[in-house]
């Protein structure tokens, strides 16, 4: 305490401005050059202080409050020094400055300590590298997610167009028994009736003559059912010959105009250089008609049916898509602009007998034809329809070796793919 009270005994000892000769030049530099380093030593330690109060998170934010001890004991040492001018408090001064070299020398061991520690740590620049690979990490994790969602979409619409196949073919089986058995008794009711007229006298008897008559008519409207049947279940009886499918719908087209009537237009886009295909000419005709006839029964106040003809190489995704052999074939689009389908009718389309027309018009029976004619000779057919947006039906067939000659020379552009069922 004594040793205390001897430091800060003033009596012997000058102030500094009797050093500097009370000069008011030199006291002015002095005083100046003091007040602009202690306001920076305590503003700095203000300004630390507040930033690791905020920053919880820094990892040495010890070695701040180390700092702001340190730069304020020094603020302080220079607002003494601008008192010790007029008044020879040297001993406080002393203390304040033993004070700010005992902080200085704690803060400089600690950051001789710290400082393996601070040079471990990464740069800005190695930060930067750092945060830039995750991003790539999160964008190839990104894509590799897209991948396999797509990879879950094309496995559901695989697994969705095996159970169609399945479901179809499990129809095709028993509809074509059913048929092949019908036709069978069909064919001997109808020998049986024609029999039956031969024996009749040739005068007399008239009444029964008609029945006779009528009961052949209605026979043989059962067997145009039955081969419609047999037609779908893939087992109807086919005579294919290597042809250009464009002569088949230029032939037809007359017939399409007649049968469609004058409110709907008939529009063929049909690729000059189509490829051959093996098909039933009679078959296929019969196919596009019902094609026709559907799309015209979608249509009562009118509208365009366009059929069109492009190539479909095996290289085109849309053949492994569509389940089939991996060759070249020939695709044949029936659009219309008709009411279109809503997906559950559309699901169903093909199935015989299914219908949404009223009772009595019509079999139900047209796309299903279409679909077993295609599917017989080797290839499939498939549906897109939108409800409110009309319906486009595509026939796909192989492609025939064996060259066709075509009988015309115009060119047009192929129509767009839009959606693919199942075949069997």
């Amino acid at each position: 305490m004594t040793n205390l009270q001897s430091l800060l005994e003033t009596k012997e000892a000058m102030p500094l401005g009797a050093c500097l000769g009370w000069r008011s030049d030199l006291i002015s530099l002095h005083v100046a050059s003091d007040v602009i380093i202690a306001v920076s030593f305590l503003s700095i330690p203000i300004v630390l202080a507040v930033f690791v109060s905020r920053r919880s998170d820094l990892a040495f934010g010890w070695v701040a409050w180390a700092f702001v001890v340190f730069l304020a004991a020094c603020g302080a040492a220079h607002l003494l020094d601008i008192w010790t001018i007029w008044r020879a408090d040297f001993g406080a001064e002393g203390i304040v400055k033993a004070v700010t070299a005992v902080t200085a020398l704690a803060t400089a061991i600690a950051l001789w300590l710290l400082l393996p520690k601070a040079l471990a740590l990464p740069s800005a620049g190695e930060l930067r590298r750092a945060v830039e690979a995750l991003r790539q990490q999160i964008r190839e994790r990104d894509l590799a997610l897209k991948a396999l969602e797509r990879e879950r979409e094309e496995r559901r619409r695989a697994e969705e167009m095996l159970r169609q196949a399945q479901k179809m073919e499990a129809i095709g089986q028993l509809t074509a028994g059913i048929a092949h058995d019908f036709n069978n008794l069909m064919t001997a009711v109808i020998g049986n009736l024609e029999r039956a007229r031969r024996l009749l006298p040739q005068e007399g008897c008239r009444q029964l003559a008609r029945a006779i008559r009528g009961a052949a008519l209605g026979a043989e409207r059962a067997g145009v059912l039955t081969h419609r049947l047999l037609a779908f279940g893939c087992r109807q009886p086919l005579a294919p010959n290597v042809m250009n499918v464009n002569d088949v719908l230029e032939h037809l087209a007359d017939t399409l105009r007649r049968t469609l009537g004058g409110n709907i237009r008939v529009v063929s886009n049909l690729t000059f250089d189509l490829w051959p295909t093996r098909v039933d000419a009679d078959a296929l005709e019969s196919a596009i008609l019902n094609l026709a006839v559907n799309a015209r029964d979608a249509m009562p106040e009118g509208g365009n049916l366009v059929i069109t003809t492009r190539n479909v190489a095996a290289a085109d995704p849309l053949v492994a898509q569509l389940g089939l052999a991996a060759a070249d074939f020939i695709e044949i689009a029936v659009a219309d602009t008709g009411i279109g389908m809503t997906e559950e009718v559309a699901s169903r389309a093909f199935e015989p007998f299914f219908t949404t027309k009223p009772l009595g018009v019509g079999s139900g029976l047209g796309l299903s034809q279409a679909y077993g004619f295609a599917v017989q000779s080797h290839g499939t057919a498939v549906l897109d329809s939108t409800a409110g947006h009309g319906t486009t039906v595509k026939l796909y067939l192989p492609r025939a070796q064996i060259a066709a000659t075509p009988s015309f020379s115009r060119s047009f552009a192929p129509g767009l793919l839009t959606k693919a069922a199942a075949c069997p």
